[in-house]
């Protein structure tokens, strides 16, 4: 293991300073982007943030601390500063920190690429973005569209962690991810503009990024933005039925099911990302919405972007539930808000960098799939739209209301597109 001895020390002498629970993670983070802006390639980023970081209980308190030196006696300060912190914080301390039961485990998590992203010539990964450029820009000028802005970005990701707590868990993980975002901004004379953007990312090697077709992919998007500036007409403005297309459940099922249902967020403790929660303890297993929808939020998912086996608590991650036929029915933990709920963790502890606590967070949270096909669900549907991707969106400071701006959308009319 690759920072095992110095680890066990942090947990070891954080509990001879009088600490009930101590965690003690390492984490190394080596990232790699190139970018194209305009047909123009940027200077590539790359580079790599890792240390260690402890966390300890005392008298219901918590404290943290975090070094980038993983030296003995740097490492022996860092607990050092945490049990100070907890032990000053402890004072003024109304609801003691407790950590909710969790089974002892011992594993690994290491995925291994089929090809290593950072053994890709450099030049080849460039290679790839201007074939991207040039191909999204010649497919809009048969229609005397122009691309006057393109931003296309492609990298990768891999983190390795090492986390051992005083319960006597220990979880060693290797992920690496690879990444790719694009924007394009297309312009007609008389038509205005239309903007596109997304971000596509899986865990696993180069071989994911060879999957996903991207030059195909990002031209007939920018094919789209095209279309849309040379026959789109403007939409009904009277009350119909809507048909959403993935790219719209998916972020409506983050930011309306995922982030609200974080438990950290429920007990008023965590606002960002977008808003605090219009969730509370009296709303568990009340109905919100449809029978017929049911969300989950796993990180088990074979090469999904949020892939993980175990937690930053060492906490088994599982398939959570998060509204079943309509009812909210869990919310994401970590060993800490399970505790104030009466629950155990579900797997939901997670931290973005080493000098970070390790908060609740979702990973790949989706809505189930009905017995339905697309098709079959606008062939019941004299008139609506159906609305495939989306422009822009918005929601209120508890996420109540949510409000999302169509891209590309048709119109239905007796069942047909």
């Amino acid at each position: 293991m690759v920072m095992e001895d110095i680890l066990n020390y942090a947990v070891d002498y954080a509990r001879r300073l009088g600490a009930t629970y101590a965690e003690a993670r390492y984490q190394s983070d080596t990232f790699e982007e190139f970018t194209l802006r305009n047909g123009v390639p940027e200077a590539p980023a790359f580079g790599t943030s890792k240390g260690l970081s402890v966390r300890v209980i005392i008298s219901g308190s918590m404290g943290f601390a975090s070094t980038n030196l993983t030296r003995k006696t740097d490492v022996k300060d860092a607990v050092e500063r945490a049990v100070t912190l907890a032990k000053a914080s402890s004072k003024a301390v109304k609801n003691p920190i407790r950590m909710a039961d969790a089974r002892t485990v011992k594993a690994e998590c290491v995925i291994k690429p089929r090809i290593k992203p950072e053994y890709v010539d450099p030049d080849s990964k460039v290679e790839l973005l201007k074939e991207i450029d040039e191909r999204s820009v010649a497919i809009t000028s048969r229609d005397d569209v122009k691309l006057p802005s393109r931003v296309l970005s492609v990298g990768h990701l891999m983190t390795e962690k090492q986390i051992i707590t005083s319960d006597g868990s220990s979880i060693y993980s290797r992920i690496p991810r690879v990444m790719f975002s694009y924007m394009l901004t297309a312009a007609k004379a008389g038509k205005g503009t239309a903007q596109r953007f997304e971000n596509l990312g899986e865990s696993g090697g180069w071989e994911r990024v060879e999957r996903w077709l991207l030059e195909d992919k990002v031209s007939e998007e920018a094919g789209k933005l095209a279309n849309i500036l040379t026959e789109a007409t403007e939409p009904p403005t009277d009350t119909l039925d809507v048909v959403l297309g993935p790219e719209l459940v998916g972020i409506i099922c983050h930011e309306s099911a995922g982030h609200p249902l974080e438990a950290d967020r429920v007990l008023g403790r965590e606002a960002a990302q977008g808003g605090e929660t219009y969730v509370s303890r009296e709303l568990i297993g009340e109905r919100i919405g449809s029978e017929h929808v049911t969300i989950v939020d796993d990180p088990r998912l074979p090469n999904s972007f949020g892939y993980y086996l175990y937690d930053d608590e060492c906490v088994e991650a599982r398939e959570r539930v998060l509204i079943e036929k309509g009812r909210i029915n869990e919310l994401l933990h970590n060993r800490e808000t399970a505790a104030e709920f009466g629950t155990v963790s579900n797997g939901s502890s997670r931290a973005s960098s080493y000098d970070v606590e390790p908060i609740v967070r979702m990973a790949n949270t989706y809505m189930k799939p009905g017995d339905h096909s697309l098709e079959e669900l606008i062939e019941g549907i004299r008139y609506g739209v159906y609305i495939s991707s989306y422009m822009e969106w918005n929601i209120d400071d508890r996420r109540w209301n949510q409000r999302y701006v169509g891209l590309e959308a048709y119109l239905i009319r007796n069942g047909k597109l």
